[in-house]
């Protein structure tokens, strides 16, 4: 596609041809590569002491719809961007914890694909298993963050530092929520809130640097 930069002819001054090029080199070595995305600095200072998150499934990891299958079997859809994001958060030190209320194999398939082994299923009290995991690490909820869309997910995100909810969630959650993401559940909204984690801990240019050098 023709640049404002290419001369009437389609070809390139000198001077505009050395800078495409150095871009594109400087494009590679990473030093051109910033963060577009921006959040509130009180919103990353709710989130920077963030060593754990506590997620929710149905309506976090997905849609929040319920598809079944002839058979009644539960068929399930999930976003590759909130894959990566908590790709992302692993490598950033931060432990992820996935506690649901349902259970299904292509839950356990998916997050079996994530590397993510703290997964606890058909849970009905969230509360009891969170605190179970918190001790067991020897964290406290101050460096704790949850997202969730429901009634079940309250105690968690009341408690923790950092709550934030997709924008699809039930008005209460709405409500104690710290951050709801633009992007809606099943769709980025778990990205989203990585992203957000991945700032307030200062990680989030490093690891795209990284990537933008691949």
């Amino acid at each position: 596609r023709p640049s404002h930069h290419q001369l009437a002819g389609g070809g390139r001054s000198t001077a505009s041809l050395w800078f495409y090029q150095q871009q594109r080199l400087d494009a590679r070595q990473g030093d051109l590569m910033q963060a577009t995305q921006k959040f509130p600095t009180e919103l990353l200072l709710k989130a920077q002491n963030v060593s754990l998150v506590f997620l929710d499934v149905d309506g976090v990891f997905t849609d929040g719809g319920l598809y079944l299958d002839g058979q009644g079997e539960s068929i399930k859809r999930f976003h590759t961007l909130d894959g990566m994001g908590l790709q992302l958060l692993k490598e950033a030190g931060v432990t992820v914890v996935v506690i649901t209320g349902r259970d299904s194999a292509p839950l356990r398939q998916r997050l079996t694909a994530l590397g993510l082994e703290r997964a606890f299923f058909g849970i009905k009290d969230k509360l009891v298993v969170a605190e179970q995991v918190l001790k067991d690490l020897g964290l406290a909820w101050a460096q704790a963050a949850s997202m969730g869309d429901d009634w079940p997910d309250l105690p968690m995100m009341l408690r923790s530092a950092f709550a934030c909810a997709p924008p699809g969630a039930h008005t209460e959650v709405l409500a104690v929520a710290h951050h709801v993401t633009r992007a809606s559940a099943g769709h980025g909204a778990l990205r989203e809130f990585c992203d957000v984690l991945l700032m307030a801990k200062g990680d989030y240019a490093r690891q795209l640097r990284i990537w933008s050098q691949v």
